[in-house]
């Protein structure tokens, strides 16, 4: 965690609204809050909270219709669509519920995925490959398809792609949503993993309150409002 150098994350007055037909629906009233580097957050709610839309404009996948949003000292609310695009595969790492893995594709072959936009040569590429499965103990499983793993392996072979790049930050939805307890609870463990050993910033939405107890602060949305903090 943090101690003493300026929040990895800063989010002031953000507000977000979708246009359904004729109407116009608030998801998100008035947001402001900062996440130090190293933190590991935790973003809960009921469904329909706004949760999901909050870890979308702090991604840099969505846009605000107001505020700021700030990543490692970039406003990324300032930039175009290709700049946004170039900062995500640089600055962030994405950790979904169903993995999102391409069930064509190795577990090597996915991992690599996000190195084969960036100039690294293919013998870098491999080191970089080799260490994020060894991160996440699947190097036995890198020749394997996703077909092939249980889905705590695809989990973490989702994760091992989302930390290859060496993101600043990694963003979890519902990351234990579609894991039986056991394998939950691994996940869990190498996410705390990747905060303590590698000092990864995670921002996670979840309603599961045994994956929140892992975070080290847990924000409630509700009506697209921040309510409180406790940690």
């Amino acid at each position: 965690m943090s101690s003493g150098a300026p929040p990895i994350v800063v989010i002031k007055d953000l507000n977000k609204s979708y246009r359904r037909g004729t109407q116009i629906i608030p998801v998100l009233n008035s947001i402001t809050f900062s996440i130090d580097e190293g933190e590991f957050l935790a973003l809960m709610g009921p469904s329909g909270s706004g949760k999901s839309t909050l870890l979308n404009l702090i991604a840099g996948i969505d846009k605000p219709d107001s505020g700021l949003v700030s990543v490692g000292g970039v406003d990324i609310t300032s930039l175009n669509e290709a700049e946004l695009a170039r900062w995500r595969a640089a600055n962030v790492g994405f950790i979904f519920q169903f993995y999102n893995l391409l069930p064509v594709l190795t577990a090597y072959e996915n991992v690599e995925l996000p190195l084969l936009l960036t100039p690294l040569s293919r013998r870098e590429r491999r080191e970089h490959v080799e260490t994020a499965l060894q991160v996440v103990n699947l190097t036995d499983r890198m020749d394997h398809y996703p077909g092939q793993l249980s889905g705590g392996q695809q989990q973490r072979v989702a994760i091992a792609r989302a930390i290859v790049p060496d993101p600043e930050i990694l963003v979890a939805d519902e990351p234990t949503g579609d894991l039986d307890k056991t394998s939950a609870k691994e996940i869990l463990e190498l996410m705390e993993r990747l905060v303590h050993e590698l000092g990864k910033t995670i921002i996670m939405v979840t309603h599961d309150p045994r994956a929140a107890e892992k975070a080290h602060i847990v924000r409630n949305l509700e009506k697209g409002v921040l309510n409180n903090v406790h940690s």
